[in-house]
Parts: structure tokens; sequence; C-alpha cells
């Protein structure tokens, strides 16, 4: 008996979560969210405003990957040629991309640029720009990839969206996973900054084995998949 259409939505729901989650404790987003827990920091005065600092953050981080993802995705989607090519292809080109995506989190890819990175003179400019400015960082902060990131977002959580045909919710799940963790961070300053210290440590020694096991599930996954559908051998 197959999997029925919803419990396929979900299963790929709530990978779209995981990928966003794997996103925000790779290396180049953590370093992000570090300088982001420093902005949110100049918010002490105030737990309120310290909370909502984290909420915009939070708020214009899952903006920007459900931007990016959701006007792709819709736009390869919308397109008779491509959508066909896709719908006919999708199931045997993602074994290749999970195994590519598997061996970048591995390491074993080194060498790939980053998109992008914001400059110490616009993060300034941003910072003054108090409250409103926490959202515009998130935003920004987003569309900075490094290798990881692209991979994740470019490799799995797209080929994602479009075998699912869902432009739009998958990218808003993955777009809320990546920012998950930083409105926790956000929210233990409330607490204090040994206390949000404490729990970024826990995060960095999470990442030490989360990363590698993700990578060697994805890639485990991809060959199946490329074994099965895309050679055709069982």
């Amino acid at each position: 008996m197959g999997t029925s259409p919803a419990t396929t939505l979900l299963i790929a729901s709530g990978t779209a979560l995981w990928l966003g989650l794997l996103t925000s404790i790779s290396p180049c987003p953590l370093a992000t969210n570090v300088a982001a827990l420093g902005y949110l920091a100049r918010f002490t005065s105030s737990r309120r405003a310290q909370v909502f600092a984290g909420l915009l953050y939070t708020l214009g981080r899952a903006l920007a990957y459900t931007l990016v993802g959701g006007l792709i995705a819709w736009g390869l989607l919308s397109a008779p040629a491509l959508s066909g090519f896709l719908e006919r292809h999708m199931n045997q080109l993602l074994g290749p991309f999970l195994v590519l995506v598997g061996m970048v989190l591995l390491g074993l890819l080194p060498g790939l640029p980053s998109f992008g990175q914001l400059s110490p003179a616009l993060q300034k400019r941003i910072a003054g720009r108090g409250l409103a400015g926490s959202g515009l960082l998130g935003f920004l902060f987003a569309l900075a990839f490094c290798p990881v990131s692209a991979a994740l977002f470019f490799g799995s959580l797209l080929p994602l969206a479009l075998q699912q045909d869902s432009a739009w919710l998958l990218p808003a799940l993955y777009g809320i996973g990546s920012a998950a963790p930083v409105l926790v961070f956000g929210l233990a300053l409330v607490f204090g900054r040994e206390f949000a210290g404490r729990l970024f440590r826990g995060t960095q020694s999470l990442d030490r084995w989360l990363m590698p096991a993700s990578g060697w599930l994805l890639v485990g996954l991809g060959a199946y998949l490329c074994l099965t559908r895309t050679i055709g051998l069982f």
C-alpha cells in the first residue's frame, strides 16, 4: 500500500523544518547568529524589547528564506516546460542532489564559494535602526549563503519543494526552522548572558555530531534513491 499524499506532505514538512534547523547550527549561519545575539544584547534594559527584537529577527530570517525559496519554486512550477520536466525527472534527480548535499555537510567538497556577507559598515548602519533593525538584520543574514547553507537550501529544500509541488509551504517551514534557535537564544538572553552563553556552547557541541550524522544520512538516502529511482536497479 502506497503512502497517502497527506502523509507524504507531513514527512516533507518535517524534513523542511529539520533542514532549517541544520542550517541554523552550521558554522557560517551560526557565526551570523552570534553577531545577532550581540545585537539583541543591546536591549538588556527592557526584557520586552529584547523578546520583541528576537521575534523580529526570527521573522526577518524566515521571510527571506520563504521569499527566495517560494519565488524560485513558484517560477519553476509555473513554467509549463520546466514543470513537465521536473514532474517526469525530479524523482531521478533527488538522489544525486542529496548525495552532493551530504558530501558538503561532511566536508568532502572543499573550496566551495560563499554567496555574500554583510560588511561591518552595513551591520553598523543596521544597528543604528534600533528594534526595526532586528528584522532587517535577520533578513539580510539569511541571504548571506555559505556553502553548507546553500547546499541545504538549494540542494535539498528546493528539490523537495518542487517534488511536493509546494512553492511556499516548505520554504516557509524551512525558514521557521532556521530561525527557531535564534529566537531561543534571544529569549535566553532575558535570563542573562551567562545562561545564553551556556546554551550557545551546548549548541556548538551538538553541531559536532549532528552535522556529520545528518551528512551520512543524506548520503545514504541519496545513494538509495539513486539505485532505486535514478538507475532503477531495484
